[in-house]
């Protein structure tokens, strides 16, 4: 890892970019994108120590912490490596770049500099090479990448110089004290793997992933102190609890038995291995209990193989996410290789998954994304339609088999209804470069191959269903009506609004007991849903949830072109709004 080396020109195998563009990707097409990004990332730091040379700062100068970095290189290759492509140091990079062009903003710019010393202490340690940095200290802590952080006890707050000295393996840390004077810690952070260094020094977390036999096959980061874990800006550090960590260890153990799935790798299909980072978000204790589902959850192009999480409650939500996220991962390292769309940036496009307009790219995402959850979907309705068969003379196991059937289908007709939508949209944009032409129709056979298979008939119905409920809302929230002599002229609402989107995950299961309109709607009986929006509607004509479900109920009720047409744009039944 040289600044002076000539990287050989990268070409991707036909093979791989097939793989990549049907939505899946092998071991050998995901390495490949890394080492894409790996490239790329030594480019952007080169870019990145040009503006850093002539940065006043108190600090060792970032040209010595460059000679350091490359010096314990040679010496261990491989944990470096590991620390140039950990997400975090790719969320860094990018960050500064944007300081140093004025579009972000942080701590002290030679503060946020200093991080790379923290890299090359990190490696020196791992190499035990010998060094000495004046590093930034932020209220006592200094974060080791790839490592773990150093606390200094009743150690001065806020932004202060310290001095960290590597020899052999170990660690010293001084630095200004809270009164006068100095304190200092000494630390072996490659041998104190588990927190017995007391306050003093925060290892870094792990998830382990096991195999068929229970024997440990690797490990993913559980990332809660390095402070460009957030995929963009600075973060202070957030330790776990001990039970919030463990509970992770419990899901994460249980998300990779699902995805440990033998056979050809596809779409929705993920090896552990291929993640880098998990970044647990805005929970730092197992109370209050979480939901069923993701919430949040995101990833950055910036920082390939790490994703932020909250923590959901089933490790089944745990799975289907992780898979989403690396389909994030991985068209973003697809999009630094090829130029894949023209997009002007327009917000204008319907995007199935979200409440707003979209812009060209973000559609992009979000049909490579979903097109991996459809087939992670698929693969759990194979393994839910088997367990069903093998347990028909079990009735407790059966139901819930049954049920688990049931859901299943009904994601998996969601997520490949929406995502071929989607693909249909960018393909008509006229946007898409040759590859990103080759990347979308490879999309489009896969989800055109999915469409032709057998889905539990009442599933089906209700994933239509929804489907048809979401892009109902979304125009009646965001969508002004067209004049008559302007028809295809898409306009949007001034006073349009973030509204939670309740029915995907409300209509995976057919209620026992429907109650609500959307119950009785989700049960197949559109005729009692009627009556139902329609009593709401009396009230609040243009309550455009009610008016949604009114407009599907009634066109479930009474097919025809009329209904096809108000399910086309149901807009025109609102009053017309004000050009915008």
């Amino acid at each position: 890892m040289t600044s002076e080396q000539h990287l050989a020109p990268l070409r991707m195998p036909d093979r791989l970019f097939a793989e990549l563009a049907a939505g899946g990707g092998s071991a050998a097409a995901v390495a490949f994108l890394e080492r894409a990004e790996r490239a790329g990332r030594l480019l952007l730091l080169r870019t990145l120590l040009g503006h850093l040379d002539a940065l006043p700062t108190p600090l060792t100068p970032v040209a010595e912490a460059w000679r350091v970095l490359k010096e314990a290189a040679e010496k261990c290759p491989e944990p470096v490596e590991r620390l140039l492509l950990a997400p975090p140091t790719g969320g860094w990079i990018s960050h500064m770049l944007r300081r140093v062009h004025g579009t972000a903003t942080g701590p002290p710019l030679w503060a946020e500099a200093g991080h790379l010393s923290a890299l090359a202490l990190s490696a020196s340690l791992h190499a035990g090479t010998e060094t000495a940095f004046d590093v930034v200290l932020t209220d006592g802590r200094l974060p080791l990448p790839g490592l773990g952080m150093v606390q200094l006890a009743d150690a001065r707050e806020g932004v202060t110089v310290g001095r960290a000295m590597t020899a052999g393996g170990e660690l010293t840390v001084e630095g200004p004290g809270r009164t006068n004077g100095s304190v200092r810690v000494m630390c072996r952070p490659l041998r104190q793997r588990s927190d017995t260094g007391g306050d003093t020094w925060l290892p870094l977390r792990t998830l382990t992933h096991t195999g068929p036999g229970g024997e440990a096959t690797g490990t993913v980061v559980l990332e809660d102190l390095d402070p460009y874990r957030d995929l963009d800006d600075h973060l202070p550090p957030a330790r776990l609890d001990e039970d919030e960590a463990r509970e992770w260890q419990r899901l994460f153990g249980e998300a990779a038995r699902i995805l440990a799935r033998p056979g050809t790798p596809g779409p929705g299909r993920v090896d552990p291995a291929m993640i880098r980072a998990i970044v647990p978000f805005g929970r730092t204790g197992v109370s209050p209990p979480p939901l069923p589902f993701v919430q949040v959850s995101a990833s950055s192009g910036d920082s390939f193989g790490g994703m932020l999480i909250v923590r959901p409650a089933s490790a089944l939500a745990l799975a289907e996410t992780l898979v989403h996220e690396l389909q994030h991962s991985k068209l973003a390292a697809l999009l630094h290789l090829f130029p894949l769309l023209e997009d002007d940036r327009a917000e204008r496009f319907y995007a199935p998954w979200r409440t707003d307009p979209r812009h060209l790219t973000g559609l992009l995402h979000g049909a490579y994304a979903f097109t991996g959850v459809a087939g992670f979907w698929r693969d759990r309705l194979a393994d839910a339609q088997n367990a069903d068969a093998q347990n028909v003379d079990a009735q407790n196991v059966g139901a819930q088999s049954a049920e688990a059937v049931e859901r299943a289908g009904y994601f998996f007709a969601l997520r490949r209804l929406q995502s071929r939508l989607a693909v249909r949209t960018l393909l008509t944009s006229g946007r898409l470069t040759v590859q990103g032409r080759a990347l979308v129709s490879g999309l489009a056979r896969t989800l055109d191959g999915w469409l032709r298979e057998e889905v539990p008939p009442a599933a089906l119905d209700r994933a239509r269903t929804a489907a048809a409920l979401h892009r109902t809302e979304w125009r009646l929230r965001n969508v002004a009506p067209a004049p008559a002599a302007v028809p295809s002229d898409l306009r949007f609402r001034p006073d349009r609004t973030f509204w939670p989107d309740t029915r995907t995950h409300g209509f995976a299961t057919r209620p026992a007991v429907p109650r609500t309109a959307d119950e009785h709607l989700a049960a197949g009986d559109a005729a009692a849903a009627l009556v139902r929006y329609a009593d709401v509607l009396a009230d609040a004509p243009a309550e455009p949830h009610a008016l949604a479900g009114w407009i599907v109920a009634r066109t479930i009720l009474e097919p025809g072109r009329a209904a096809r047409r108000m399910l086309a744009r149901p807009e025109e039944l609102l009053e017309p709004s004000p050009r915008v």
